[in-house]
């Protein structure tokens, strides 16, 4: 599971990095909102940890940036505002969970894994484009030069994934992660079998889009 961690305190980041990664997370790091919004905007992740004041830019407006732009990776705001009306604007601002300084350890992974075992929906209405198709969210539909079909939702929350991020090698856990959820028993398999389900819905659109599989690691759409 990848995570970004945003946090100033320089002990507090280097304490929180080290006991992550002995759980077995890819942890990336950063200090301040802007270089957050850029890691944000170059990397996929699970889910992220977002320290709410932070340098150049405040955790909120992070949090604001990244839900305008239908960016739905799961956050928990970690701050020192622990009022309720501070609690209320953050989780009216798009977060997921919210943690008061000082925690426990112990208590963070608790939120992360209640968190990280809810399967996302990514957007809940609009449409996402790529090369010569068109997936509608709300309807899920997908249509191309040859017509239009229609998808199951995890056909539709597979094919949202790969249209956010065409392009992208795109990992099996994290696929099983963001449609299935972290705690899912879902076989392997059931991913391949989808995959499947997908290119055989490309074809009946009659779309130049496929979805490569890159041995060892995951899948990749490509035109």
């Amino acid at each position: 599971m990848r995570l970004l961690l945003v946090e100033d305190e320089e002990r507090l980041l280097d304490s929180l990095v080290f006991q992550l990664e002995q759980e077995g997370f890819s942890v990336d790091a950063c200090r301040d909102g802007e270089e957050a919004l850029y890691y944000i905007q170059q990397n996929l992740y699970d889910l992220i940890l977002l320290d709410r004041m932070l340098p150049l830019l405040d955790g909120t407006e992070v949090l604001k940036t990244m839900r305008r732009s239908h960016n739905s990776t799961p956050v928990i705001l970690i701050t020192a505002l622990g009022t309720l009306d501070d609690k209320v604007t953050g989780l009216d601002l798009g977060a997921d969970d919210y943690l008061v300084k000082p925690f426990a350890f112990e208590e963070l992974m608790a939120r992360i894994r209640c968190v990280a075992r809810r399967p996302r929906r990514l957007a809940p209405e609009g449409t996402l484009s790529f090369r010569d198709i068109t997936c509608s969210i709300e309807d899920s539909t997908l249509a191309g030069p040859g017509g239009s079909c229609s998808m199951s939702r995890r056909e539709r929350d597979l094919m949202e994934i790969f249209l956010r991020n065409p392009g992208q090698t795109l990992s099996r856990p994290l696929l099983l992660t963001r449609v299935w959820g972290m705690d899912s028993d879902v076989e392997e398999g059931n991913l391949d079998n989808y995959i499947h389900f997908l290119r055989r819905r490309l074809k009946t659109v009659e779309s130049s889009v496929s979805i490569r599989t890159v041995r060892g690691i995951g899948y990749r759409m490509e035109a």
